[in-house]
């Protein structure tokens, strides 16, 4: 098969690019637009593999994603570009917008117009895969699990913008006919993340002796996927799941976030210890909370190992160990991007940086 993979130079999109070219036989053309997530370093060891391109390509950019489709002739897509952190989103929500709706629309209408070229045994295996979120639902209670069904309740620029781009995938399936699957996953951790979301920036708070800050009183629930795992579910979808299906992705791994950090505290002190014999969770600093904190995500993922066979591999306490020996072992990836422009400050305050 041949996958034309948006966003491939992010967090999610090198994990499953390095899944997919180890495990099948797949070619993958990544588009991805090289923005400040978007890291060439993370990928920088394929740059002569045999079955992996990178095309800089700017999803709102329509006429680029024509000549992608006219010359790479694509059987599968698998939508990954996206804006995705929710504190930036606050503080610049035009380019949510942009990208993750009008970057999505761009992408489905490329798509149709190549879809609708095919015929016979090429029609029938061509898939568009959306990729989104379980932030879309909005905030759990304390009890119950997100379904396929739930409603659609976003509280954030980027919340809603991802709800109006899975809202555009649907909609392309329904009028036009074309064969989308969508996928809503839990909130991913492992390696390669970008250091603005929690679990890198409590390790590397940790490594670098700054006070660890966290949102509120920490009594926030995610349930957490290693992003391995979400690879796998992702080809799992692509390559097995109904076209106009929706499939639900979760680790089965609630925390609230004060546990998880005095986890990573508590793994760090085995593996990195302070030197003045402290554990790193004395540095955890609680600080304001951010605009529209959705209290509780929990993924009922019941359908895609009914269905699909999937389930998570790393559970409990063995994927945020892999994960902060990652981090320890790649001091020269993260240190390369905290020499840039981005310092582990605080995002999300609602104080403008652009984007209108």
């Amino acid at each position: 098969m041949k996958i034309l993979l948006t966003g491939g130079a992010g967090f999610i999109g090198v994990n499953l690019i390095r899944h997919i070219l180890a495990t099948t036989e797949h070619t993958v053309l990544n588009a991805d637009a090289l923005t400040y997530a978007g890291n060439r370093a993370s990928l920088a060891d394929l740059a002569d593999h045999p079955r992996c391109q990178l095309a800089q390509t700017d999803i709102r950019d329509s006429a680029a994603l024509r000549r992608l489709f006219d010359v790479f002739q694509p059987d599968w897509v698998a939508h990954l570009a996206a804006e995705s952190h929710v504190d930036r989103s606050i503080d610049a929500p035009g380019d949510f917008i942009q990208t993750n709706i009008v970057g999505t629309f761009n992408l489905l209408q490329c798509a149709r117009a190549h879809y609708e070229t095919l015929s016979g045994a090429d029609r029938e295996r061509f898939r568009f895969l959306h990729v989104s979120t379980d932030e879309v639902f909005g905030s759990l209670g304390a009890t119950g699990f997100f379904t396929e069904t739930s409603p659609y309740a976003p509280r954030s620029p980027y919340s809603a913008s991802k709800a109006a781009s899975d809202h555009l995938a649907r909609a392309w399936a329904d009028t036009y006919g074309l064969p989308v699957l969508v996928t809503n996953c839990s909130n991913n951790y492992g390696p390669y993340q970008f250091p603005e979301k929690l679990i890198p920036v409590v390790i590397l708070k940790a490594l670098r002796g700054e006070p660890i800050p966290v949102y509120g009183k920490g009594e926030n629930v995610r349930d957490w996927l290693y992003v391995g795992d979400h690879a796998c579910a992702l080809v799992d979808v692509l390559s097995k799941g109904a076209p106009g299906e929706t499939y639900n992705i979760g680790g089965n791994n609630e925390r609230t976030n004060i546990e998880l950090v005095r986890l990573l505290c508590s793994i760090l002190d085995e593996f990195r210890p302070r030197t003045d014999g402290q554990s790193h969770a004395d540095r955890i600093s609680f600080v304001a909370d951010r605009p529209g904190h959705d209290l509780r995500y929990a993924i009922d993922a019941s359908k895609i190992r009914r269905e699909l066979g999937w389930k998570p591999t790393q559970e409990h306490d063995s994927g945020f160990r892999k994960t902060v020996e990652w981090y320890l072992a790649n001091e020269t990836w993260w240190r390369n991007i905290l020499n840039g422009s981005y310092k582990l400050e605080r995002l999300g305050t609602g104080v403008s940086t652009g984007g209108a």
